[in-house]
């Protein structure tokens, strides 16, 4: 059973940076992670895309919003996904999720696409 745990959540000031973390489980990394993404769910709002690991390998995806300001890598020696995220804003607060997809021809930035999920970790921007 694939488990993904969130990590690095937190109250953080306009313009700071910070990383969040997901540990993976119960997959060949190497394997999972071609599915890995990164959502995030603001209160009262539908969750949101905010990042992707291309199927076939060696591309990145990033929601509209996340461009320029937000990374996604990983870390196969320790199983584990990043999102780096940098010039935080206000409208960043949200419960960021870590998700990942078991089908090729699964939407990368569609909630539907993915068939397992974290917990959650929440992130506070404050001015």
């Amino acid at each position: 059973q694939v488990q993904l745990v969130e990590s690095g959540g937190g109250l953080v000031q306009a313009g700071d940076s910070l990383r969040l973390s997901c540990a993976t489980s119960g997959r060949t990394f190497n394997t999972l992670a071609r599915g890995l993404g990164w959502f995030r769910q603001a209160p009262g709002k539908e969750r949101e895309f905010v990042a992707a690991f291309g199927w076939s390998g060696g591309m990145t995806y990033y929601g509209d919003s996340m461009k320029g300001r937000f990374t996604i890598s990983k870390d196969n020696a320790k199983n584990t996904v990043y999102l780096q995220m940098n010039s935080l804003k206000l409208e960043d607060t949200a419960v960021y999720y870590c998700a990942a997809r078991s089908r090729p021809q699964a939407d990368y930035n569609s909630v539907d696409g993915y068939d397992y999920w974290g917990q959650g970790t929440q992130v506070i921007v404050s001015s």
